[in-house]
């Protein structure tokens, strides 16, 4: 009796610990405008002559980092949510107004991207399986949490590049 008491707590301990949680498309958008508005005050920092700032030859300049970071928003974003991305792969961070301004206005449209698209996700779609670049299978919640990742990287990256510019770069904003 004991031993059976054990193997079914164990058995539903695991099954407990291995549950990913379900996370809803409003917390979803809630943490996608904190990074945008986290992102924005970097790009706000920087002042105009640190966008065509290039830290080494083989980098990107800081403009160009951010607009990548705009290109996979919109392109990783669309796989994610299921539609079509507003602009063609690489397309952004190729085009030729660097200008603080254009950067500011072409990143915050990529967030605002994906925040709508993601706003009006369900739980099933979010649950849907997908498969990114024909080899990776996950979810879209989990694609979601990838394009997040990739953004949150980028934008790390350009503390540096604000450093190299004598600019303090802004306070962390977890919450």
């Amino acid at each position: 009796m004991k031993t059976n008491i054990l193997t079914t707590t164990l058995f539903l301990i695991t099954c407990i610990m291995g549950a990913k949680a379900q996370i809803t498309s409003p917390e979803i958008v809630k943490e996608w405008q904190r990074s945008k508005a986290y992102t924005r005050e970097y790009l706000e920092a920087m002042p105009e002559a640190g966008y065509s700032l290039k830290p080494t030859p083989e980098m990107r300049t800081f403009a160009q980092q951010m607009l990548h970071l705009a290109d996979a928003n919109n392109g990783l974003g669309a796989l994610a949510i299921g539609t079509k991305a507003p602009s063609a792969p690489g397309e952004l961070e190729k085009s030729s107004d660097h200008s603080k301004a254009n950067v500011i206005k072409i990143v915050m449209a990529s967030y605002d991207f994906v925040i709508s698209g993601a706003g009006k996700m369900t739980t099933a779609q979010l649950n849907e399986k997908i498969k990114l670049f024909d080899k990776f299978e996950m979810n879209r919640q989990t694609a979601l949490e990838k394009v997040m990742e990739h953004q949150a990287h980028h934008r790390g990256q350009t503390t540096v590049y604000l450093r190299l510019a004598k600019v303090t770069p802004p306070q962390e904003q977890l919450f």
